[in-house]
């Protein structure tokens, strides 16, 4: 089935659908059933087609994509298949989203840092940093095993930009469970992070628990989270500063149209003066100034 795209020059390319997960806040196994990975010779086609069309960064999709090739014959790893398609002849840049951190394995790691196409961008959703709520979301690991995990990334890709999903709120959630997810936010220091008040969605676990925290504790909470991952995106933005970074030209800058923007490796957003043939180019940037979400 043809796609319709809104870019170019970046590309997402699902290589499995479904979840067998069954977080207890989430409905996506409920709607899209069990995990069902496509081969990889058609996810390797799909992206050689899109080469011959020019685009130049390609991000692969599934709910959890550790568990990619699970369920084939033969088994194919995820690891696998990222060194595949790195061999992809006209690529420029792949990423991938979203992995889970209980499968999140060693080769894993080890390809991110081997392969010259993988950028070292890891989006890592912790959740919640409190142990007993991560039993309570059904998410199959402990805060401790997460900060271990974070050490091995750290310790093997030592430029890794690492971004986070945080539920704020979580039926039951005290304020010690609260602290050890300020906590983890503080040994993490995350480049940035997508933060939520929780919400119900019917036929979910959660949907039913009786513990719901009311709504103006769960905003206090949020309030206090965004201040403490703000405050170390734009420290670990400030860090670029002065260095010269390649960037994968996307288009004009959306807050100001004389400026070109896109994005480095690791996935800061940067906007800076240049000429608008250098669109769907890499090119080299010095970084001048930085703020709490994005680069000039």
């Amino acid at each position: 089935v043809p796609i319709d795209r809104e870019s170019s020059i970046k590309a997402f390319v699902t290589i499995m659908y479904g979840c067998n997960n069954f977080c207890s806040y989430c409905i996506v196994p409920y709607v899209r059933g069990r995990e069902r990975s496509r081969s990889p010779e058609s996810i390797e086609k799909e992206i050689k087609d899109l080469v011959k069309k020019g685009y130049k960064e390609i991000t692969l999709l599934g709910q959890n994509v550790n568990s990619y090739g699970k369920d084939l014959k033969p088994k194919v790893t995820f690891a696998n298949l990222l060194k595949r398609i790195n061999n992809v002849s006209g690529l420029d840049r792949l990423r991938f989203m979203t992995p889970h951190p209980k499968d999140f394995t060693d080769d894993v790691i080890d390809a991110i840092a081997e392969c010259d196409k993988l950028c070292e961008q890891i989006h890592l959703p912790i959740q919640s940093g409190s142990t007993r709520l991560l039993k309570k979301m059904n998410r199959n690991y402990s805060k401790e095993k997460y900060l271990a995990l974070v050490d091995k990334i750290k310790d093997k890709i030592p430029d890794a930009a690492i971004t986070t999903d945080i539920i704020v709120g979580f039926p039951g959630e005290t304020e010690d469970d609260f602290q050890d997810t300020l906590d983890v936010a503080k040994k993490v220091q995350y480049d940035s992070a997508f933060t939520f008040i929780f919400s119900k969605r019917k036929g979910t676990p959660a949907d039913e628990m009786k513990d719901q925290i009311p709504d103006d504790v769960k905003h206090e909470r949020f309030n206090r989270l965004v201040e403490v991952i703000n405050e170390f995106s734009a420290k670990k933005n400030k860090l670029y500063e002065g260095r010269i970074e390649e960037i994968l030209v996307e288009g004009t800058s959306k807050n100001d149209e004389s400026k070109l923007m896109g994005r480095t490796r690791s996935g800061k957003l940067v906007n800076f003066l240049g000429n608008s043939e250098d669109i769907g180019k890499l090119v080299k940037v010095h970084i001048i100034k930085a703020n709490s979400f994005s680069l000039y």
